[in-house]
């Protein structure tokens, strides 16, 4: 049985990169590599791309560029992560300083189909539900 390569999308908002965070940046993505992680960043013009073409996942083109706001969050997507995984890659990241990363998920066969911005949308709204910043 072949193991399946884990891979994180990983998408940093401009604003944060130009805050001085590159450090931050710097210390999440050394995690990454001393874990075998391979890291596909996300850029802003990508956005408007289904889950599945920029993860690599079979079935899924490109998609015509299409207008799209800005994502103002760091956002970090995991592909083929178990359970066991997730969690120490969660505590490596805490063990490295890295602060907390609000929007994260994990790859499944219902979000794959949808955009980067779609996905952004619910992971946003999930954690505002989450942590009782629900709008009223």
């Amino acid at each position: 049985m072949s193991v399946k390569k884990e891979m994180v999308l990983y998408y940093c908002p401009e604003k944060d990169s130009q805050k001085g965070n590159d450090t931050r940046i710097a210390r999440l993505k050394a995690v990454l590599v001393r874990m075998g992680i391979r890291i596909k960043n996300i850029s802003p013009d990508q956005t408007d791309q289904k889950i599945g073409w920029l993860a690599g996942l079979d079935g899924f083109g490109e998609q015509p560029a299409q207008e799209c706001p800005v994502v103002e969050e760091e956002v970090l997507i995991m592909k083929n992560f178990s359970s066991r995984r997730i969690d120490e890659l969660l505590m490596n990241l805490k063990r490295s300083g890295v602060s907390k990363i609000a929007l994260k998920a994990v790859i499944t066969d219902t979000n794959s189909k949808w955009s980067f911005y779609e996905l952004y949308q619910e992971l946003k709204k999930e954690h505002e539900t989450m942590s009782g910043k629900e709008e009223s």
